[in-house]
């Protein structure tokens, strides 16, 4: 056979096995990526599920999630209708349990209110709101104005103390949604999330003059600030001590001076004392 043609026929069958091998690598490949991925049935929202609404059965659909199901997932219906979202969840979002109140405490602002926590209000008008920005979501330091209890001095001016300090706003008025756009709004009464020892001072503060400060969200450090009294805005520091009241104690009253006598009858002897005349009236 002609050399030649033998040549020509070897290097054919190597690109032949060489095309066959990377054919069936493709192939391969395909068949693997074509493996049905187990998936899992969880509830998930139908439409846009705003913070305080109680679910029902037109806010909740099925959806199926490939590979690992997230930590708390529902999935079954019956187990989230009837409760209260505490957090907003978007359309097609899985529902969480974390995200929802538990059983039988319903909707609206108390199933926001996190265990150990307490909703407290306070009246507001446009100075003490901080000219309505205080909305959901916000944080405040909570200030009051007044005279101490208990000052008998009339020249003791008003003072300023800070009570509380990185407070969440639950509520504005009627309102528990965040405002998307910062818009003022003004309401007549904040709700503010407390612990029960910061309610009761929030109680005795609402007796007093309360202005409410606005601060950035990100900034959760609790500073130590000192109270501010009238006389330092126009002293340019510190007001100086006050004088402390000490009550001066009568001194005692002298003894009258006296004189004894002593009298010997015989073997007898006895002491007698008389008041001088200096100290008779």
């Amino acid at each position: 056979m002609n050399r030649r043609l033998l040549t020509i026929l070897l290097i054919a069958f190597v690109v032949a096995s060489a095309c066959t091998f990377l054919v069936y690598r493709i192939l391969g490949h395909i068949v693997v990526a074509s493996k049905p991925v187990a998936t899992t049935k969880v509830v998930a929202a139908a439409n846009d599920i705003k913070l305080g609404t109680v679910l029902t059965s037109s806010d909740l659909t099925m959806t199926e999630i490939a590979g690992t199901v997230p930590k708390g997932a529902i999935q079954k219906t019956d187990q989230a209708i009837g409760r209260g979202v505490v957090a907003d969840i978007y359309q097609g979002e899985p529902i969480l349990d974390s995200r929802l109140a538990p059983v039988g405490s319903g909707g609206g602002l108390a199933a926001t209110i996190p265990d150990g926590m307490r909703a407290c209000a306070v009246k507001v008008d446009d100075v003490v709101g901080v000219a309505g920005f205080v909305t959901p979501g916000m944080r405040v330091d909570v200030l009051v104005s007044g005279n101490p209890p208990g000052e008998t001095d009339p020249s003791a001016g008003t003072v300023t103390k800070t009570i509380l300090q990185n407070i969440a706003v639950l509520s504005a008025g009627t309102d528990i949604q965040k405002d998307q756009e910062g818009k003022p709004q003004q309401v007549q009464v904040v709700n503010l999330l407390v612990t029960p020892d910061q309610a009761e001072t929030l109680s005795l503060a609402s007796q007093l003059k309360i202005q409410l400060v606005l601060r950035n969200p990100l900034d959760t450090k609790v500073n130590q600030v000192a109270t501010t009294e009238m006389g330092e805005l126009f002293s340019g520091g510190p007001a100086p001590p006050k004088p402390k009241h000490v009550a001066v104690k009568p001194a005692p009253k002298a003894a009258n001076p006296s004189y004894s006598i002593q009298v010997i009858n015989g073997a007898n002897s006895s002491e007698q004392k008389f008041n001088s005349p200096e100290g008779q009236h």
